[in-house]
């Protein structure tokens, strides 16, 4: 921008280059005004080269001041998937009521078989039952799966739309379950597994809203003994009959205990731990960080924690022998002993905004990992005993895994994750990044039979080896269109993947042609 004193300016100066004009041209039109600058005859270097600074400051503001126009007025859209700032998509990954309705119409006239009793898959005992599987360590084991797609990819059983928000599924006896935002209502559907059908919805008033990460509920149910525990981003927790849907208790989690809702809502998966049933989330409380509620009647057996609480899920393992809750706050981590609920041991652990969102991953009997993204990286914590007393302290820490919300898994000594986006191997034992390859974006992983099935952040789904040899890619399909944060499940050899606008089914169960002959049939 010029900066010379009008006594300087040549008489014989065009008026567009007028120093009113070309600063007008930088505000509307900064490459065009910095073309100007540096053809201006009239200009000393030192004065384009400050100009050319000012203009270049400016730039960035402007940037976001057109996309933001445009974007307001739907010329385009803007969606944040995980990384630095929001993106430019062709269409926001939101639900299509609409088409929502017009899927549920298809099949209204129909009868509807009692849930459980749907198909043969309600003869199988519960396997997937719990948020990332029966241990909530992205582990599947429950049978041999087909780890050689088609071209194509794997057998595709359905695909539908469905509502809003970042919830996973659970399967039980042939019936998958998740939570949605539907307009101005959070749902709990049952979907049949084989076909996709919807066989019943218990709905109540609540929407949580905010612009970066969208609306909807976002913590994965929790299935136990034909009951259904469900916590929405507003805090309504409800125990469910997991044949009709009905509501045996609810409660609100929030005004239970006089907390306040997280920035970016409770994101907490109930967990079952015999007769209770334990939940996280809320913040300004005195001693109800997390709270336990009889699994049938609602009423609170406990509380415990004072801290400002984050977005991970409780988990119940084992370590140095001692079973316990392992719970991560806003600041640290922490083992609770059930049966007293006194603090075993803790752990500094803190992410900017309080964003610990990836839950821990247990390796062995007394370590686990801690992981977020923000710049922190990892942590691996061993947990010892010392006479009466517990101790924790750091194995390793570093930066190798950065996985935001992501949680990582563990097989056969090594660590695999998607490090701010892209597939990474970590050695458990020392830290060390042994490979990092592969874009996926923010999207998450499981394990199944020494391979990674990848849900991408795009929706892409891809089969890769786990191997610490190097990053293999042995497929890859769009499963879904657009921003896909929400966790896979896998139950009975189907893989369920689902966003804010759309969920599908695929088929991995071996066939006859891909075993040995000398195994058994795979039902």
């Amino acid at each position: 921008m010029n900066t010379e004193n009008e006594q300087e300016i040549p008489l014989d100066r065009p008026w567009y280059r007028a120093p009113f004009f070309e600063r007008l041209i930088v505000l509307a039109l900064p490459p065009l005004g910095l073309l100007l600058i540096w053809l201006d005859p009239y200009r000393r270097f030192w004065r384009k080269l400050l100009a050319t600074v000012l203009t270049v400051l400016w730039i960035v503001p402007y940037a976001a001041l057109i996309i933001g126009l445009l974007s307001l007025s739907g010329v385009i859209d803007l969606e944040f998937e995980g990384g630095f700032g929001p993106s430019i998509v062709r269409v926001k990954t939101v639900p299509n009521y609409a088409a929502l309705e017009d899927n549920r119409r298809e099949v209204k006239g129909e009868a509807i078989p009692a849930a459980g009793q749907t198909n043969r898959l309600s003869l199988f005992p519960p396997y997937w039952t719990d948020f990332r599987g029966p241990r909530r360590d992205g582990h599947y084991d429950e049978r041999p799966l087909l780890t050689e797609w088609p071209i194509d990819g794997p057998p595709r059983l359905w695909r539908q739309p469905c509502g809003g928000g970042y919830a996973s599924f659970v399967v039980t006896r042939g019936i998958a379950y998740t939570i949605e935002q539907r307009r101005e209502q959070e749902v709990v559907v049952a979907y049949d597994l084989d076909t996709g059908r919807e066989l019943w919805v218990h709905a109540y008033d609540a929407l949580f809203s905010e612009w970066m990460g969208g609306d909807g509920p976002r913590a994965t149910p929790t299935c136990y003994k034909d009951l259904i525990y469900s916590l929405g981003a507003t805090g309504e927790l409800r125990c469910l009959s997991a044949t009709t849907g009905t509501a045996l208790w609810q409660k609100n989690r929030l005004t239970d205990t006089g907390a306040r809702n997280l920035r970016w809502g409770l994101s907490c998966s109930p967990l079952v731990l015999d007769q209770a049933v334990v939940v996280l989330g809320g913040n300004g409380t005195d001693n109800q960080g997390v709270v336990a509620y009889d699994t049938l009647s609602g009423r609170k057996l406990w509380s415990v924690l004072s801290d400002d609480m984050a977005y991970t899920s409780p988990m119940f393992v084992t370590l140095a022998g001692q079973p316990q809750l392992l719970v991560v706050t806003g600041r640290r981590a922490v083992g609770l002993d059930p049966d007293s609920r006194r603090i075993l041991w803790e752990y500094p652990w803190q992410v900017p905004y309080d964003n610990a969102i990836a839950v821990p991953v247990l390796v062995g009997t007394n370590r686990f990992l801690l992981s977020a993204g923000y710049g922190v990286g990892a942590a691996m914590v061993e947990v010892k005993k010392n006479g009466e007393q517990f101790v924790a302290d750091t194995a390793w820490r570093n930066r190798n895994l950065k996985t935001k919300f992501n949680a990582a898994v563990y097989w056969d000594g090594y660590l695999y994750g998607l490090d701010e986006g892209v597939l990474a191997c970590v050695d458990a034992r020392t830290g060390e990044r042994v490979w990092r390859d592969g874009r996926y974006g923010y999207g998450q992983l499981l394990l199944a039979d020494g391979n990674l099935i990848v849900l991408g952040g795009d929706g892409q789904l891809a089969l890769v080896e786990a191997s610490p040899r190097g990053w293999f890619e042995k497929s890859k399909v769009q499963a879904l269109r657009g921003k896909t944060w929400n966790v896979p499940a896998l139950a009975c050899g189907r893989l369920l993947v689902r966003n804010a606008a759309e969920m599908a089914c695929f088929d991995l169960r071996r066939r006859r042609s891909d075993v040995p002959s000398t195994a058994n049939p795979v039902p």
